[in-house]
């Protein structure tokens, strides 16, 4: 196998590998063993998830977004700010541009290291979902934004066991088989949110989640939490910004900001899968 030319990037902790498969030089029965196998932490390059950009005959560019499992899922906010950056930088398409993916097209304004995605339109929330209340739970809801998100409003998130309690409600019935990722948040000032998020397909708490960070901003607005625009603390430390438009339970025009980084740019070896 000839070596892989990649990218390593960072949305707000949320950590990718990026690679420009244009040339369908890496065919789709290979894509999900060479993520597996690429995002293993201290074995190989390691990630949360891994980027393969592929042509699209409607709009600049489309991708393949995998989970570090190497399961294909439909979007993810901080990935999709990633690769506009990458695309913008690889002169793919200009700072403002349009990519395919599963969940549907995605625009996105590229600003220097900051960068901003008009995300698909969520589904309907639902509220006051029928999980059993751990200690600690205020409220537990569900929300859609590209893909499935509990969110649990709690008292002490510092000090929160995500890991276990996030484990418990991606494998809990009512989300089989799919599963579902969870958010823990808290209310941290005048529209401002601190969350955690345990996503499934990594299997344990990120640094940060767009898209969980997105489910607790809108969950928060119908509970009368935060209105638009919402700030949102991640594990991290770093902010993203959330915009939207709300009529009632319903959303539209949801925007992602916030920064991202280039780590490094590399060749991916056989060694290494």
């Amino acid at each position: 196998m000839k070596p892989i030319e990649f990218w390593k990037m960072s949305g707000s902790g949320n950590d990718f590998i990026l690679i420009d498969n244009r040339d369908e030089g890496i065919k789709e029965a290979e894509m999900g063993r060479l993520v597996e196998r690429a995002c293993r932490r201290r074995e190989s390059v390691g990630a949360d998830g891994l980027i393969f950009v592929i042509k699209s005959a409607k709009y600049d560019f489309g991708w393949r977004y995998f989970n570090a499992d190497g399961g294909e899922v439909e979007m993810c906010g901080n990935g999709g700010r990633c690769v506009s950056r990458f695309a913008f930088l690889k002169e793919m398409a200009g700072p403002k541009m349009t990519f395919e993916t599963l969940a549907g097209p995605v625009s996105a304004e590229v600003n220097g290291r900051v960068v901003k995605v008009l995300m698909p339109e969520p589904g309907i929330a639902s509220m006051d979902i029928d999980l059993e209340f751990q200690q600690g739970w205020r409220s537990c809801d569900f929300i859609n934004t590209g893909v499935p998100h509990v969110v649990v409003d709690v008292e002490d998130l510092a000090d929160y066991p995500v890991r276990d309690q996030g484990r418990a409600v991606r494998y809990h019935n009512r989300f089989s088989p799919e599963g579902t990722n969870t958010n823990f948040m808290t209310k941290i000032g005048p529209d401002r949110l601190a969350v955690r998020t345990y996503e499934r397909g990594v299997e344990d708490e990120t640094l940060a989640c767009g898209t969980g960070a997105i489910a607790s901003a809108l969950v928060a607005s119908i509970r009368g939490m935060v209105a638009s625009p919402v700030k949102v603390k991640t594990r991290g430390g770093e902010e993203l910004a959330i915009y939207f438009q709300r009529e009632g339970d319903s959303f539209d025009e949801v925007w992602l900001e916030g920064n991202t980084s280039i780590i490094y740019e590399g060749r991916l070896n056989q060694e290494a899968i």
